[in-house]
């Protein structure tokens, strides 16, 4: 049996963001494909643990290399070293492209395979301050791996086929395969009230952590479309009380941080609001909101890379009037709180199980 070295920035003991839950859905479905005892997984960073001045002094010099975020030229000569043991070494995020590089030149005769959650040096781009002093040194360490993996990886992974364009166009070479997001189910066991209506003042639900992207979309929209409609807000994610202590505009609104399950949130609500106008890759949350078989009204952004119908999971809207227009409809006329349809996407399309076969074909394994 084929066998594979995954390799992870870090084993989070915490709540799993975007990110986290990508790389849990890469080594769970590699195990249920070559076999648990075949999959071994390394984690370059231990929450655990705190870095030495030491790590963190040698980090900050080896940075402008292309060592990403703490990853020493001690631990990528470690990874070659056992490389001869694996047929297949899993890069979890193109910030890893230096291991690529450094593995085709020992010669490494398995098969590289290279995971982009985004286009990293966009992301980069979008998430860091313009004031930021080390700015364009981070953009360029993420541009540097971008580019190496995809010329020194055997199979390239994107999320959709946005960034698989973009790769072509920036280092002039695509996707060899598209991977969209997948989660595993956590609604299984959920009984879903499907003849509940949505209110005539609807609960709306704002999910994301503070990130840059997260912030502009949910201040925009307090400022610009919570004056002009009638709804309940709540804003959950990951340190989002720093967002409201840092603006005026969210003292009245519920902010609720951290919280260690998502479930109760998400079937309280009867619309999920997603105005995200920039980023890269897929938006997980969307993927947990089709999970829970909710209705969505978000832009393109919050869309991107998934195959549905937008006006059957809610709606599409980019601009203040569309979001008005959207709400004030779903007020007037009040549809069902489940949403069959977002679940039976999920379901159908970003599921885990939906993996499987896409995962057989990164692994040449029959099924």
């Amino acid at each position: 049996m084929k066998r594979c070295l995954i390799i992870i920035f870090k084993k989070s003991n915490g709540i799993l963001e975007g990110g986290g839950l990508a790389n849990l859905r890469n080594l769970t479905i590699s195990q249920q494909v070559l076999g648990k005892e075949n999959v071994d997984v390394i984690y370059l960073h231990d929450e655990d643990r705190k870095r030495s001045i030491w790590n963190i002094l040698a980090s900050c010099v080896v940075f402008p290399f292309g060592y990403y975020n703490g990853l020493l030229p001690r631990k990528v000569r470690d990874i070659v070293r056992i490389s001869s043991n694996y047929d297949y070494i899993f890069l979890s995020t193109s910030l890893f492209g230096i291991i690529a590089k450094k593995l085709k030149a020992s010669r490494y005769k398995g098969t590289i395979v290279a995971h982009f959650h985004n286009v990293e040096s966009i992301y980069y781009d979008s998430l860091l301050s313009k004031k930021m002093p080390l700015r364009q040194v981070v953009i360029r360490c993420a541009a540097k791996n971008d580019g190496y993996c995809c010329k020194y990886a055997d199979k390239l992974l994107t999320l959709n086929k946005r960034d698989s364009d973009i790769l072509l166009r920036m280092y002039g070479r695509g996707a060899d395969m598209m991977l969209p997001i997948a989660l595993p189910d956590k609604c299984a066991d959920v009984v879903f009230d499907k003849e509940r209506m949505t209110g005539k003042r609807p609960m709306c639900l704002f999910l994301g952590s503070y990130f840059t992207a997260n912030n502009e979309g949910i201040l925009w929209f307090v400022r610009n479309v919570l004056p002009h409609v009638d709804i309940d807000l709540k804003i959950v994610g990951k340190n989002m009380a720093r967002l409201k202590a840092e603006h005026e505009c969210l003292r009245s609104i519920e902010v609720i941080s951290d919280v260690p399950d998502l479930a109760p949130c998400f079937l309280s609500a009867d619309f999920m609001i997603f105005p995200i106008f920039s980023g890269s890759g897929m938006k997980v949350k969307t993927c947990e909101s089709l999970m829970y078989g909710k209705n969505i009204i978000g832009t393109d952004e919050a869309f991107e890379g998934y195959a549905l119908d937008t006006t059957r999971v809610g709606a599409c809207c980019n601009t203040s009037d569309d979001f008005i227009r959207a709400i004030n409809k779903f007020a007037s006329a009040p549809v069902p709180r489940y949403n069959a349809y977002s679940r039976d996407v999920y379901e159908t399309l970003y599921s885990e199980q939906s993996s499987l076969k896409m995962f057989r074909q990164v692994y040449d394994v029959e099924k």
